[in-house]
């Protein structure tokens, strides 16, 4: 795999071959932070079967990546509140660009390609005035800030293209931050998370605010399905011994729905919702709780449970061909099929918050 890379590097350097592509490179399945068992942090790809096929140097703790539509590289983003995002050629390893927010900007750990990969967009924090941005960078010209507007909201954090509209959806945690207060939550009692639908030049589309009794769901995390549904995890701020549904769907022009609410087994994510896939069909919607030490997975019409899957410290997740592919803060890499767990890999490191599918 290394000697592949850097034949393949060669070529590049040598302009004797277009860009390289994933497939390329071996074919890796996903991308995940995480941290090596001497402290260092790395970004990494994982195949299909579990099995770490890279690793590369971050100088900090990551949280998600973007993957690039078309060619061998990858943005992998701080964690909140950070203040790097580093552009890796996976081909050979090297950095590309580091990119550095706007003086009174932080990143809120997530970000995407638009759908010819010719712009970058990145949650970010404008932190002195309390309101979300939506970083715009041009990838052809070496990733060169391009502009911003506003994320509709305060906290944006996950963000994803539209499926049935040009467009992105933000996640709006709706909680206030400031890095003089380290990760402290400034506005608990006065929270409006939502969901908002943008063009790529910043135009609300549509914007969907939930119901005052949960406006502490600070909503965090997505998925989008292949017909456009957007599915949501949050993370309840009230009081801990409440029991709130976790995980919504919503498609514009069409009401609400919140998944699991009368089911008692909802309890068990504690609270907060770590990762959300659909599956490939979009038939099911699964979430991770690395406080409950469970993952959830969802029937999309009729909202029921449909299995529950106890893993310690769980929290990647994506779809994968059979199911879901999970990974834990103890280094696994499972697969989900239907009531079953497959155990596809134990890593010496531990894996971080997200697992990004490259496919």
């Amino acid at each position: 795999m290394t000697s592949r890379r850097r034949f393949l590097a060669g070529l590049l350097a040598a302009g004797a071959a277009p860009a390289v592509s994933w497939a390329d490179i071996g074919g890796p399945a996903f991308l995940s932070a995480g941290k090596a068992g001497d402290g260092r942090y790395f970004l990494g790809a994982l195949g299909a079967d579990g099995s770490l096929l890279f690793r590369l140097p971050l100088p900090d703790r990551g949280h998600a990546a973007a993957a690039h539509p078309t060619r061998a590289e990858a943005v992998a983003f701080a964690r909140r509140p950070g203040r790097f995002a580093d552009v890796i050629d996976c081909t050979s390893g090297s950095r590309i660009a580091r990119l550095e927010p706007e003086e009174g900007l932080h990143f809120y750990g997530h970000g995407v390609f638009s759908p010819d990969g010719s712009l970058l967009f990145t949650t970010e924090n404008d932190y002195d005035n309390a309101r979300g941005v939506i970083g715009i960078w041009d990838v052809s010209a070496g990733y060169r800030r391009a502009g911003a507007f506003a994320s509709g909201g305060i906290g944006p954090h996950d963000m994803r293209l539209r499926r049935d509209a040009p467009g992105l959806v933000v996640a709006n945690g709706g909680i206030e931050t400031h890095p003089d207060s380290g990760r402290a939550k400034l506005n608990l009692g006065d929270m409006r998370p939502n969901l908002s639908y943008l063009s790529f030049d910043g135009q609300q589309q549509d914007l969907l605010e939930l119901e005052p009794d949960l406006a502490q769901n600070s909503i965090r995390h997505l998925s989008m399905a292949a017909d456009g549904t957007t599915g949501f995890a949050m993370q309840w701020q009230g009081d801990s011994g409440d029991v709130v549904p976790i995980v919504g769907l919503h498609r514009p022009g069409e009401n609400l729905r919140l998944l699991g609410a009368d089911d008692p087994r909802t309890r068990n994510l504690n609270g907060y919702g770590g990762s959300l896939a659909f599956t490939k069909g979009g038939s099911q919607i699964a979430v991770t709780s690395p406080r409950g030490g469970v993952v959830q997975v969802f029937e999309t019409t009729s909202g029921q449970m449909e299995a529950q899957h106890h893993i310690r410290d769980v929290c990647g997740l994506a779809a994968s061909s059979r199911g879901m592919t999970a990974t834990s803060g103890s280094g696994q890499v499972l697969e989900l099929t239907g009531e079953t767990v497959h155990h596809l890999g134990d890593h010496p490191l531990a894996w971080d918050n997200h697992l990004v599918p490259l496919a």
